[in-house]
């Protein structure tokens, strides 16, 4: 079943393949590394990811004559094998459309569900009666939700597709199959979870060839991936859901592939057959409000992006961001994102089992309300409680006090597409972490998820309903925020980042830059960032500048990176500039389909 494992060394221009005995013979000549562009302007489409080859790959499906959702597919895909540790078919994610026929924003829920034998306590240690460590939970089977990325591509080209799947893979079986030299990036996040790979034998296999991280300027191959993808490509997406691929990975998930001495007690998951057949990527109506004039489109729970954004942008709305001192415009965005996420740990979960009261969430009723605790002479002080989405408002309740921050993992990636129709995606997928559960299908060349360890493992404040613990296919809250904003009904901006709950605030601040402050939107992606998260601190960059805020009270940590954007924005003469980070993570990679007329 399972694809030849390989080896691969560079000698005198050739790539030597080596099986596992030992012999080598040669093969077509290694692939080069490629440069990143992070920002590029031009016509007839777009394609703005992290990484070069899925940003190539998805340019020339829109030099083809592909649309945005055929490119969008075809670039993730290539994710899947480029940017692992972020992405792939073993993880989810949500998928963000705007129809240019119709003028319509779609959305579909790709997010991963917890199986059916998942309860409120089942990261709770039945010999403790405490919560398991977090690390223990990340890495074992009790971490893995059911995958939702391949019916996601799936329903997006069935939907709105002009290509088959088949097609869609074929870029991405071709790299997996030829190879793609290993930059810094993916070097450093190998040896950064090199400890836990080494503790399953499948991962150990793929990712640490030779026993040891692969080094910067070989080639990486994964020839199981390459196969897994011809497979779905042959028979479509069920296999996953309810075939040989989804036996594999139920298998995998209630038997961790534990490496020999390893010594702590890795969790197996609940994860059953049952649970892949029943799983649905379902669309859902996208958030909306309105700022500045523009309409802004993001993804409903059980994401917290649209919502956490909206009602940010809702209260910022209030103030004349653009005549205020740099310092006064910063210190209302960092206050604005402390009260929506104030909001957000209380009120977000999965709607088809809480009520979420999102229409109140994004009422300019309750954004008064929330505003009117904002002064500018001194910052709130963090956590401070949750507001009341009922419907009733009136005067200025006070702030109180409210519950710890979640924890969230911070990988993810995000891609943005444009046409030379006018249509556009904007796609986030994941498996959680970087490196997701650490978990590795046996012959398959893909990791699984740990997007279980989103939910809350106890309530976040005692004798206070959680929206986000755990149950039977439930899915668990994320702070995924792929963004479309329209100019009278058209595309302006399209925008989105990974890293965890920072997502939020990095698509805030991206926004608040480009649409209040003057910047250009390559100048706003890559200007230095702050996330405040209703926390004691607010986390920053070392370049973002903080004596102003200081002085009202604002509190820093300082994090090395936040966020990865990528995003494009429409131009006049039907032009389009696509934009990737300049640095973060590398760098990533936007293209154009023509650079002139």
């Amino acid at each position: 079943m399972a694809a030849r494992r390989e080896t691969l060394v560079t000698l005198a221009g050739l790539v030597l393949v080596g099986t596992l005995a030992g012999s080598t013979a040669p093969v077509a000549a290694a692939p080069r590394q490629t440069s990143k562009q992070p920002v590029a302007t031009g016509y007839l489409g777009a394609v703005a990811t992290v990484d070069p080859e899925a940003t190539r790959a998805g340019v020339e499906v829109l030099r083809r004559g592909g649309n945005a959702v055929d490119a969008a597919v075809a670039a993730a895909a290539v994710l899947g094998v480029t940017e692992p540790y972020s992405a792939g078919i073993g993880g989810g994610g949500f998928f963000v459309y705007y129809d240019a026929r119709t003028g319509r924003v779609h959305t579909i829920d790709g997010r991963e569900t917890a199986p059916q034998r998942m309860r409120e306590d089942s990261f709770i240690d039945p010999a403790t009666g405490q919560p398991m460590k977090f690390e223990d939970a990340v890495s074992s089977g009790l971490s893995v939700g059911v995958p939702g990325t391949p019916l996601t591509w799936d329903r997006a080209l069935r939907r709105w597709g002009t290509t088959s799947l088949a097609q869609a893979l074929r870029p991405a079986i071709r790299i997996a199959e030829r190879g793609f030299v290993v930059d810094e990036t993916f070097r450093q996040q190998t040896a950064e979870n090199e400890k836990r790979f080494r503790e399953f034998t499948s991962t150990r296999e793929l990712f640490l060839p030779g026993g040891e991280p692969p080094r910067v300027g070989s080639v990486f191959r994964n020839p199981d991936l390459a196969a897994t993808y011809r497979e779905i490509a042959r028979h479509g997406v069920g296999v996953l859901y309810r075939g040989e691929l989804g036996r594999d990975i139920v298998r995998t998930v209630q038997h961790p592939p534990v490496a020999p001495g390893v010594t702590r007690k890795v969790a197996p998951g609940l994860l059953e057959t049952s649970d892949l057949a029943r799983y649905t990527a379902p669309l859902r109506e996208p958030t909306h409000v309105t700022y500045r004039g523009l309409d802004v489109y993001g993804m409903a729970p059980p994401s917290s992006g649209g919502s956490t954004v909206g009602e940010a942008l809702n209260i910022l709305e209030r103030y004349d961001l653009s005549a205020m001192s740099r310092t006064q415009a910063l210190h209302h965005y960092l206050e604005a994102s402390r009260l929506a996420f104030a909001d957000r740990n209380r009120w977000v979960g999965d709607p088809d089992f809480v009520k979420v009261p999102l229409q109140e969430l994004l009422s300019q009723g309750f954004a008064a309300e929330r505003a009117c605790l904002i002064r500018p002479d001194r910052a709130l002080q963090s956590p401070i409680a949750p507001g009341e989405p009922d419907g009733r408002y009136a005067g200025c309740p006070a702030a109180g006090t409210g519950a710890r921050e979640p924890y969230e993992g911070r990988s993810t990636t995000h891609l943005t597409v444009a046409d030379r129709w006018g249509n556009v995606v904007a796609y986030a997928l994941t498996i959680e972490q970087t490196g997701g559960s650490g978990i590795v299908v046996p012959g398959r060349g893909f990791l699984l998820n740990n997007e279980l360890t989103d939910f809350n493992f106890v309530p976040l404040q005692a004798g206070v309903p959680d929206p986000n613990l755990p149950g039977p296919g439930k899915r668990p809250r994320s702070s995924m925020s792929p963004t479309i904003v329209l100019r009278d009904g058209r595309p302006l901006l399209a925008v989105g980042s990974p890293g965890g709950a920072t997502i939020i605030t990095t698509v805030l601040q991206i926004l608040v830059s480009r649409l209040d402050l003057g910047m250009s939107l390559p100048e706003a992606v890559a200007a230095p960032r702050a996330s405040q998260r209703n926390g004691a601190s607010t986390e920053a960059e070392p370049a973002f500048e903080t004596g102003g805020l200081t002085a009202l009270g604002h509190r820093f940590q300082q994090r090395e990176e936040i966020g990865a954007a990528t995003g494009i924005e429409f131009l006049t003469g039907h032009r389009m500039t696509a934009v990737a980070e300049p640095t973060r993570r590398g760098g990533g990679s936007a293209m154009v389909v023509a650079p002139k007329r």
